[in-house]
C-alpha cells in the first residue's frame, strides 16, 4: 500500500504499556496514520522485520540499518532500507525507506529551468572541481547526481562511487557499498578510490570532516567529486563546510 501511495518512508511506532502500535506513511511530505495494530504483535513485528533486514534481533539497545528486498506482483522489485531505533520503554521504532526503482531519470527529463540546465551542464563536464547536490530529505539528491554521472558516463571515464546504499544502479560506473559496521565507510573508500586511477569519484555524502577533506583534496588534484549535504539551502552549503570543519581556503 506505501508503494501504491508514492509513499518515501513507513514509520512503525511500538508505543508503551498496552497502547497500540502505529504505523504511518510519509506521503509528500506528510505523515499520517495508515493503521494500528494490537500492542500484543508489537515484538513480533519488530523483530520480523529485523529478521528480514538481516540484523540483530537480540540487540535491542543500539540502532541498526539494514535493508529488505522482496518482489510484488508481477515481479517488480521493490527495496527498503530499514533503520531501527531503540526508544522508551524498552521498545524500538522501525522507519522503512522507499528506494527508487533503480532507473536513471535523463538529466535532460530534470525539469531545470533552461540556464540552471545550461549551467549545470557546464559544470559536470569539467575536468576537475567538486558539485554538491543540497537540500532536505527526499528532495532527488541522489537522483540528481546519477543524472549527473549517467550524462557524463563514457568509456573515456573511470568513474567510481561510494554509496550507503547502492541505490540507482549504472552500467559503466564502479560502485561501491560502504559498510560502516567493518570500518569501511566513506572516507576509507575515497582513500582507496584516489589510488585506483580515478577521473570522476562520487560519494554519497559529505558526514563528517575526514569525508569532506579527501573530497576537497580530491577536487583540487584533478579530479571531478560529486557528493550530497543535507542543508535546506545552496548558501547553507558554505556554513555546513565551515561547520564540518574544512579550511575555508581550500574551497573558496
Amino acid at each position: 500500500d506505501a508503494y501504491i501511495r508514492d509513499a518515501s518512508d513507513i514509520h512503525v511506532e511500538p508505543n508503551i504499556e498496552k497502547k497500540n502500535v502505529e504505523v504511518r506513511f510519509r506521503v509528500d511530505g506528510d505523515c499520517s496514520i495508515y493503521q494500528t495494530v494490537p500492542y500484543n504483535y508489537r515484538a513480533a513485528i519488530i523483530s520480523r522485520l529485523k529478521i528480514m533486514s538481516n540484523l540483530d534481533i537480540t540487540e535491542r539497545r543500539l540502532p541498526q540499518d539494514g535493508k529488505i528486498k522482496f518482489r510484488r506482483g508481477r515481479g517488480e522489485e521493490i527495496e527498503l532500507r530499514v533503520a531501527t531505533i531503540p526508544t522508551q520503554g524498552n521498545q524500538e521504532d522501525v522507519v522503512m525507506r522507499i528506494l527508487p526503482k533503480g532507473e536513471t531519470m535523463p538529466l535532460e527529463k530534470m525539469n531545470m529551468s533552461p540556464s540552471n540546465y545550461k549551467n549545470f551542464l557546464g559544470t559536470i563536464q569539467q575536468p576537475y572541481g567538486m558539485v554538491l547536490v543540497v537540500g532536505p530529505t527526499g528532495s532527488g539528491k541522489t537522483t540528481t547526481l546519477h543524472a549527473a554521472l549517467h550524462h557524463i558516463n563514457t568509456p573515456e571515464k573511470k568513474i567510481w562511487t561510494a554509496e550507503d546504499p547502492v541505490e540507482i544502479t549504472q552500467y559503466g560506473l564502479r560502485q561501491v557499498q560502504v559498510h560502516p559496521k567493518i570500518g569501511f565507510d566513506f572516507s576509507h573508500a575515497m582513500r582507496s578510490f584516489l589510488r585506483a586511477d580515478p577521473d570522476v569519484i562520487m560519494v554519497g555524502e559529505m558526514r563528517d570532516f575526514e569525508t569532506a577533506k579527501i573530497g576537497v583534496e580530491a577536487s583540487l588534484t584533478g579530479h571531478l567529486v560529486f557528493s550530497t549535504l543535507h542543508t535546506n539551502s545552496a548558501p547553507e552549503t558554505i556554513v555546513r563546510l565551515l561547520d564540518i570543519g574544512i579550511d575555508p581556503i581550500n574551497f573558496a
